[in-house]
């Protein structure tokens, strides 16, 4: 008999014939910035996962496997379409529900990425800040943005709830202000009404007291 083992190789070590670069998918073909996974239309970030499967996703994405879904799907839990990320077999509610990774159904300890409402609620809050926002923050808001900096949107939204915050504590400061003014307005005018009346009180009374030394009834 031949010793199977004998003719297996023991060498060890890299490659012996490196490649140079990375393989890339579709390298030779014009890419599509407008379509999904392009410079225009980034693909969302991978949430409600555990790392194995993280990695799993950011393999297919990598190499050109990746398949973006057309419309939600259904749950493999409630049974509502409302799995909008591919290669998730259950939606983020019930996901966190039970406690599990969205693809694999494993209960884990650590979930990767953000939850989808709190994505989404982070977009609206983005949405109004560059709404309300001087042209230099708005600026500065779409370039943070842009260039995926959320350290720098955060920091950009506090200073916004600042300005916000204080341009209200001025508005009621000058709201009170006014109130008092208005008060102070009237209580002047009721005493310059009284010391009107009591001046000419006064004259009256001087009037009758000189008419009376003079004789006249």
């Amino acid at each position: 008999m031949i010793n199977i083992s004998s003719k297996m190789s023991t060498r060890s070590g890299p490659p012996k014939h490196p490649n140079k670069f990375a393989w890339k998918p579709a390298a030779g073909c014009k890419k599509n910035e407008t379509e999904p996974g392009g410079k225009f239309r980034p693909l969302s970030e991978v949430s409600g996962v555990c790392g194995r499967c993280k990695d799993q996703i950011d393999w297919k994405r990598k190499y050109g496997k990746y398949k973006l879904l057309k419309e939600p799907t259904k749950c493999n839990q409630c049974g509502k379409r409302a799995v909008r990320q591919a290669y998730h077999n259950l939606c983020s509610a019930c996901a966190k529900q039970r406690g599990v990774c969205a693809k694999c159904c494993h209960v884990v300890n650590n979930i990767v990425g953000r939850d989808v409402e709190e994505v989404e609620a982070e977009r609206k809050q983005l949405e109004e800040a560059i709404k309300n926002s001087r042209e230099r923050d708005r600026r500065a808001l779409l370039r943070a943005m842009n260039t995926n900096k959320p350290e720098r949107l955060c920091k950009i939204l506090k200073n916004e709830k600042k300005v916000q915050d204080n341009d209200n504590s001025d508005q009621s400061d000058c709201s009170d202000s006014d109130k008092e003014t208005e008060y102070g307005d009237q209580d002047g005018k009721s005493e310059s009404s009284e010391d009107i009346g009591e001046s000419e009180g006064k004259s009256h009374g001087e009037g009758l007291k000189q008419m009376k030394n003079l004789g006249v009834s």
